[in-house]
């Protein structure tokens, strides 16, 4: 029970910053005194941080104590955690590709219609991590690992609504409206007829690229938590930074072209 008791208290350090200093009043406060871009790079730092303590902690206990649904041998299992993993890895890939005309991105946009992925969900990325994260869960061997993978998924969901709620008191009534064409869970808001797929918008560059990062990720699999999880916490860093300059650049192009 021990190794599952460290990465959960990983998992909490983690949590508690992200999305502690992610709440209006501690983020108000902070905003007031570095400015909207210094405390993205002051959280994101934060963030990297805890995320790298969790992902350490993690890989040197991920194979010790109790077992966990490791369920391997059921072809369902398997076919259904493949399937979601692969899905989290392709919707991940398209919203770091539409990230910077999003109403999500960290230098705000204005909301505009659904558009490619958000068509799909408008929280491509939360949504591509949950899928990623409750795949690892059916068949992982051990609770350690689970409960990292869980995190990963409970992390996702709460942020994906913890980040409407922030936009919608931000956006107010275009956000509102935004919310009601579309959907968290993928697929859903085309299912109830709220959106269609819109095939020509799509990011299916992003979309490969996330299914190739699926494919290569999957051939070194035993090779993703050595030295620590570095390889782990290099890719999200790198992710993350990517969005932030991609959004940034997106508004100075925005500026640029409003002259």
């Amino acid at each position: 029970m021990l190794p599952a008791f460290l990465v959960l208290l990983g998992f909490a350090l983690f949590f508690g910053t992200h999305v502690g200093l992610a709440t209006a009043p501690v983020r108000d406060r902070l905003v007031a005194r570095l400015g909207e871009r210094g405390f993205v790079h002051v959280f994101s730092l934060i963030a990297t941080l805890a995320f790298a303590v969790w992902v350490t902690t993690t890989a040197a206990v991920r194979h010790e104590g109790l077992p966990g649904l490791g369920l391997t041998t059921s072809p369902i299992a398997v076919a259904l955690a493949i399937t979601a993993i692969t899905l989290g890895f392709v919707l991940t890939g398209g919203s770091l590709a539409e990230y910077r005309n999003s109403p999500m991105a960290l230098v705000a946009r204005p909301v505009v219609e659904p558009h490619g992925v958000a068509r799909v969900t408008r929280h491509g990325f939360f949504a591509g991590i949950a899928l990623i994260g409750l795949g690892h869960v059916l068949v992982v061997p051990t609770l350690a690992s689970a409960t990292f993978f869980g995190g990963l998924a409970l992390h996702a969901i709460v942020g994906a609504w913890h980040q409407d709620q922030k936009l919608l008191r931000k956006l107010g009534v275009p956000y509102r409206a935004y919310l009601a064409e579309t959907s968290g869970l993928p697929f859903a808001a085309i299912l109830s007829g709220r959106q269609h797929i819109a095939i020509a918008e799509h990011p299916w560059l992003g979309y490969g690229i996330g299914l190739l990062l699926a494919i290569g990720l999957r051939q070194m699999h035993d090779q993703i938590f050595v030295a620590g999880g570095l390889l782990i916490v290099i890719s999200v860093a790198g992710g993350g930074g990517w969005a932030a300059w991609s959004a940034e650049r997106a508004e100075k192009e925005r500026v640029r072209d409003a002259r």
